[in-house]
């Protein structure tokens, strides 16, 4: 393989040093506050934006999570083009300039809310703003810069030789912080973005400022990302022009695994995304959650933290999961795969027998591993192949677009979320069966 003029490729039996994975997943830390930010904003914009959507509210309301994912399904493989033109630093850069994009678009739309709130057309009962069209927009290219940025922080981190770990612990320190990012965005929502107050309080007006401070900081770090070192790493992407010989679907461990990505991710970010919106089905219909039998808390219908509390304990889980899993040199990402997906199954059987959130809510700690599991096992040998399959990998992301899209279809057609969970059984199923069978890999699949 050619490197390009000017990389500096650490030779992968030295100590590499730690500033460059430290960087990269900071990095990673702001795609993970964002992408759960945008989630958070579906139950207020339900109640500002589409307060006159009539029987599409559900469906309208989760467009904002499907297109941010939508993203990833047409840019993956667009980053992974530019981390073989450009290399990794300056691919992320270019996906810093997407995110700056999406939040000027999330701040027009807020404008144009207020300045043009009667502007809207209709989808049979459904009456839309314009303003949420422009926050749509703004949502799928926050997607694209996460889709982007995530192309070169997973090949990255499982390939950098940090000394004493192994691939599947880099990545589980890389989503750790990541999850610390997803776990402090739902209260920045809910204290920060609309200070505490009520869900039927809530003003469009109040995401101006917050989104305008959130662009500068974007600028401080793109300005930050463009002083760093950021070294390449040595036989992880082709050279400019360099023509790979095998399609990198021929490879039937990492073909499976893109399909046990999207829907892993699938799952991931409904619970996520939807959790929510069930508990306030929950509290129009006054139904009390319980705390582990003891203590009863009635979601008030206007009370946004303690829906916030449930994302927040839930991407909590990928903390915790994370941070323990990072520790786990010994398991195999296979064995941790396996049992991951069937206690995960079991908690969702469960929370639908007994309609206790809490169980959805633990689902988060075993989740939590199953993407650097995923990674690990499908990029395996790959070599070269590295950088193009990551690209591939990150468009299967756009499960979680299609999960969150058809479970809020099947919740207004249903009427209730209460069994939509099904669909989180059949995606933890699905990835059991790649931990026992998809994940193995041919012999002459080893380059």
């Amino acid at each position: 393989m050619i490197i390009p003029p000017g990389h500096h490729t650490p030779d992968p039996q030295s100590h590499a040093p730690v500033f460059p994975f430290a960087a990269i997943t900071f990095i990673y830390f702001i795609v993970g506050f964002f992408t759960t930010v945008n989630e958070q904003l579906q139950a207020p914009l339900k109640f500002t934006f589409l307060l006159h959507a009539g029987s599409l509210r559900n469906t309208l309301t989760t467009l904002v999570s499907f297109f941010f994912f939508l993203g990833y399904l047409l840019n993956g493989t667009r980053g992974s083009k530019w981390v073989n033109a450009f290399g990794y630093k300056n691919t992320v850069l270019r996906g810093l300039f997407f995110m700056i994009a999406g939040l000027f678009l999330y701040f027009l739309s807020s404008w144009f809310g207020i300045r043009y709130p009667d502007m809207n057309f209709t989808v049979t009962d459904a009456v839309i703003p314009f303003g949420f069209v422009v926050f749509v927009g703004g949502s799928y290219l926050m997607g694209t810069s996460a889709a982007i940025i995530q192309v070169v922080v997973n090949p990255y981190a499982a390939s950098y030789q940090l000394k004493g770990t192994q691939p599947v612990q880099r990545l589980n320190i890389l989503t750790a912080v990541n999850s610390v990012g997803t776990t402090s965005a739902p209260f920045f929502v809910t204290v920060i973005m609309f200070s505490g107050v009520s869900v039927s309080a809530i003003e469009i007006r109040q995401l101006l400022l917050p989104i305008a401070v959130l662009m500068g900081c974007i600028l401080s770090v793109i300005f930050v990302t463009r002083k760093l070192r950021l070294p390449d790493i040595k036989n992880t992407r082709a050279a400019l022009g360099e023509k790979l010989e095998r399609s990198i679907w021929s490879f039937r461990h990492f073909a499976f695994g893109v399909v046990a990505v999207f829907f892993y991710v699938g799952t991931e970010v409904a619970i996520g995304a939807n959790i929510n919106l069930h508990a306030f089905e929950l509290a129009e219909s006054g139904h009390p959650i319980t705390f582990f039998g003891k203590t009863e808390i009635m979601i008030g219908h206007t009370d946004l933290g303690i829906h916030a509390l449930l994302s927040t304990l839930y991407w909590g889980g990928f903390l915790v999961g994370r941070s323990v899993s990072s520790f786990l040199s010994h398991i195999s990402a296979r064995t941790q795969l396996a049992a991951t997906t069937i206690s995960a199954t079991l908690l969702a059987i469960v929370s639908m027998l007994t309609q206790n959130l809490w169980f959805l809510v633990a689902i988060g700690l075993l989740h939590s591993s199953m993407w650097s599991c995923i990674y690990s096992l499908s990029i395996t040998g790959l070599n070269r192949y590295t950088s193009k399959a990551s690209g591939v990998f990150v468009s299967a992301v756009f499960g979680g677009a299609v999960f969150t899209l058809l479970q809020g279809g099947i919740a207004d057609i249903l009427g209730s979320w209460r069994w939509t969970w099904m669909l989180t059984v059949l995606c933890e199923l699905l990835m059991l069966w790649y931990a026992l069978y998809g994940s193995r890999i041919r012999e002459k699949d080893r380059v």
